[in-house]
């Protein structure tokens, strides 16, 4: 009687309890399998079982936050000691719905109170391309600057370069991508898992230096759990015979997650259709310089606890690639022509080597007040090196530590929040004959306070920023360089110019970028939300657009920063240093978002006014100066009165008031099981205040607008897209119109069970009607368009 007793205890004992239960299911009343259940605001998670049941051992359940595939999220808010949580009904979407990881607070892209576009999944690997730009570039509001195929970095919404933040895993990518067009993004898309675009200010998470948005890559280098999963992917392109392997691996031992990474590609010179321009130029269809071999692999373990991990890696890229229309002045003497007509184009390769180290760790709370810290530590290491024929050019560093903490609280009043501490230290140099900014380091520290609440159907979102940020540099340098006006006829004007003093000084400089936003998102309806937001954003000029002073050849100009300005005397014309400090950039911006999120049907519609105070860019001087390089120092030796190549127009960083506007509109109609369409259209206009008539901005995208069609049957998925790129007619100064074209893609993927793992077969056909395409937003437009017809063939295998 006594064993019967004791073994029923111990039975009684052993049979977990379950605080809250409930089930999810369709609006036909049939459970959901697989749908994901979280905690919000705590590391706790189950999935449903094939009838949609979910059970959660604990009871201090204030908010669940519900997802499926092809289902519309859903936050339950959850009555104390309810013990059951009933029937969760999730409807259908057309849209596709994603948790966003580079923020602090739970939302996904439908959530959040400003527009975000995520790339996941097979919509990633359809899309992924050599270079983050050309990866985003289909994407609503954001388009390419395309540096010939090799180097595009994302423009979002007419802003790029210091105004848009790239980040791997929410860490500076701290690459030097944003001095120059040609230097190519330290980040790879074959292995991440998802790329996020937050469009519009991201100040209040990411600083200063995200006044224009933030580009996050995410992957799983630090492992978050001990599940084993993989990928691994095989292709070729047509167009620039393209050879792409990689592969990503994800498992663990006991409370050990373990993560390997790896890829390798490598292309010639990409292909274009035939056009007499380029004939003319190179001689053939194919744009020279844009060859690239690069590979990287990256390795990450973490120690797996019950409330949170803590995990480190480490991480190798090693890229080799072209720099298209390398040119060393706009003006060329006859005897270099005719001497160069019997060798190939000068051969112009980046050598790029990246290492980077990460330390991250998340962990839920059982405190009273605070409920999680998150911390995130990087330190990157980054070079490349020019080589013009061989021979070692300019040379760019980029040394950079990080640390980011966030501190959460428990709910107070229903506000979820925390604070958010920064720290980054920078320092850049440039050696060699291109070395257009002098070594400098930035120094930045910050705090955030991020809130949020649910008031019935309408959820507030509101926070601030301050920042301190130091600019110094101990080597900043007026160098001696004639400049001169052309006269009317186009020839140079004869002058006796005076030496000046080679003046070299300090600069040391802070800034207090302060930033403070709020956003509302209002369910009005069942499957449709508003959402609105303000924000004020403000932006320390960075070391480039303060301290430039030499050839940017990727450019095309002679660079001269916002600290100097020009002198005249006794006609002569220098510049010094001028008075007072360079104004911070401050922005006013306003959001509006509609969308329809349930159902067959799905939209969503996003107009934003954004009003820029000292919008920095760069003006024409009408001055021109030499671009001399060394090798043509050593040419001239040989041939007097040929010292240098040509001379670039100089154009000089300074600030005016701005104004850009535009919306973004995306219409998804799911027909019936097998058929979904898409419509989409994009606008940005970008013109200074401080004139009378106006001056558009440089560079700024054309109307977009197109359509696509979605077929899915059994294993197989197909699509065709059309996108038309209107003519772009506004221009800045000394840029010149650009016609407009049609991109027109299909692709197909056919899913193959094999043993474990599931096989991908793609072919995806690029530019389908051969279409000569240049791209108003690309510096080198008239040299580089973008490539001809392409294939792509591959396997892809996922486990």
């Amino acid at each position: 009687m006594k064993a019967k007793a004791l073994w029923a205890a111990i039975t009684l004992l052993s049979t977990p309890v379950y605080a809250l239960e409930g089930r999810i299911v369709g609006t036909d009343g049939q459970g959901i399998s697989g749908a994901l259940v979280e905690v919000v605001g705590k590391r706790l998670s189950v999935t449903t079982d094939e009838q949609g049941n979910f059970k959660l051992d604990t009871d201090e359940v204030d908010e669940l936050h519900v997802s499926a595939p092809g289902f519309s999220h859903k936050v339950i808010h959850i009555h104390q000691n309810s013990g059951s949580a009933q029937n969760i009904i999730l409807s259908r979407s057309a849209l596709e719905q994603v948790d966003v990881v580079g923020i602090p607070m739970h939302a996904s892209n439908i959530e959040s109170t400003i527009p975000v576009t995520v790339l996941t999944g097979d919509e990633l690997r359809n899309k992924q391309a050599a270079t983050l730009g050309d990866t985003l570039a289909d994407e609503v509001g954001i388009h390419t600057s395309f540096h010939g195929n090799v180097a595009s970095t994302p423009i979002i919404r007419g802003l790029s370069g210091p105004r848009v933040l790239i980040t791997q895993n929410s860490l500076d990518t701290s690459d030097v991508s944003r001095v120059g067009p040609d230097h190519s993004v330290a980040t790879e898309t074959s292995t991440a898992e998802q790329v996020e675009v937050l469009r519009g200010p991201a100040t209040l998470f990411y600083g200063s230096g995200a006044i224009g948005g933030v580009v996050n890559v995410v992957d799983k280098r630090v492992p978050t759990d001990t599940n084993t999963t993989g990928e691994w992917i095989v292709s070729h392109d047509s167009v620039n015979d393209q050879k792409l392997g990689s592969f990503n691996l994800n498992s663990g031992v006991g409370n050990i997650g373990l993560h390997l990474d790896g890829f390798w590609r490598e292309s010639n010179d990409y292909d274009v259709p035939e056009s007499p321009e380029i004939d003319e130029d190179h001689g053939e269809d194919s744009v020279a310089n844009t060859a690239e071999e690069s590979n990287g692999f990256t390795f990450g373990s973490s120690y797996i606890l019950d409330n949170g991990y803590i995990g480190f890696s480490y991480g190798k890229l090693e890229r080799e690639y072209g720099v298209p229309g390398h040119s060393h002045g706009e003006e060329e003497h006859e005897e270099e022509e005719e001497e160069h007509e019997e060798h190939e184009e000068e051969e112009v390769l980046l050598d790029l080597d990246q290492d980077r180290f990460q330390l991250i760790s998340e962990f839920t709370l059982d405190h009273a007040l605070i409920s999680a810290i998150n911390a995130r530590v990087g330190y990157t290491d980054y070079t490349h090196t020019e080589f013009e024929n061989g021979e070692s050019g300019t040379e760019f560093t980029n040394e950079t530590t990080e640390l980011r903490l966030e501190v959460m609280h428990q709910a107070m009043s229903d506000w979820r929040g925390g604070l958010v501490f920064d720290y980054k230290n920078s320092e850049f140099e440039a050696s060699g004959d291109e070395a257009f900014a002098p070594p400098s380091e930035t120094e930045t520290f910050a705090i955030a306070l991020i809130e949020e609440k649910h008031f019935g159907d309408v959820l507030v979102q509101m926070g601030a920023r301050i920042e301190h940020v130091n600019i110094n540099s101990n080597d900043v340098e007026i160098p001696e360089v004639e400049f001169h006006h052309h006269d009317e006829e186009g020839e140079e004007e004869e002058e006796e110019h005076e030496e000046h003093e080679h003046e070299t000084f300090t600069f040391d400089e802070d800034y207090m970028p302060f930033s403070v936003s709020v956003g509302a998102v209002w369910e009005f309806a069942p499957g449709y939300n508003i959402g609105v937001s303000l924000s004020h954003a403000e932006r320390a000029p960075s070391a480039a657009e303060l301290l430039s002073f030499g050839p940017h050849i990727a450019t095309g100009t002679f660079e001269i920063g916002a600290l100097f300005e020009p002198h005249e005397e006794d006609d002569e014309i220098h510049f010094e240093r001028r008075s007072g400090t360079p104004d911070m950039e401050k922005s006013n911006n306003i959001d509006i978002t509609f969308r329809k999120f349930e159902g067959d049907i799905g939209i969503i519609i996003n107009a934003f006014y954004n009003q820029v105070e000292n919008y920095y860019t760069e003006f024409d001087t009408e001055l021109f100066a030499e671009a001399g390089h060394a090798h043509d120092e050593e040419e001239g030796e040989e041939e007097e009165g040929h010292e240098h190549a040509g001379e670039l127009p100089v154009f000089l960083f300074q600030s005016a008031d701005a104004t850009l506007w535009g919306f973004e509109a995306q219409g998804v109609w799911q027909v019936n099981q097998n058929f979904k369409t898409t419509l989409f259209a994009d606008y940005v206009r970008g013109r200074l205040d401080d004139f009378d008539d106006g001056d558009d901005l440089p560079r700024i995208p054309p109307l977009r607008f197109g359509a696509s069609v979605d077929y899915t049957i059994n294993n197989m998925s197909a699509n065709l897209s059309w996108t038309r790129f209107d003519d772009q007619h506004r221009s800045a100064q000394l840029e010149t119109e650009t016609d407009g074209y049609d991109w027109v893609n299909a692709s197909i993927n056919y899913r193959i069970p094999f043993n474990n793992q599931e096989l991908t077969v793609f072919l995806k056909g690029e530019n389908l009607t051969d279409d000569e395409a240049r791209v108003h937003s690309s510096f080198i437009k008239d040299v580089a368009p973008r490539p001809g017809r392409n294939f792509r063939i591959g396997i892809r295998g996922t486990f």
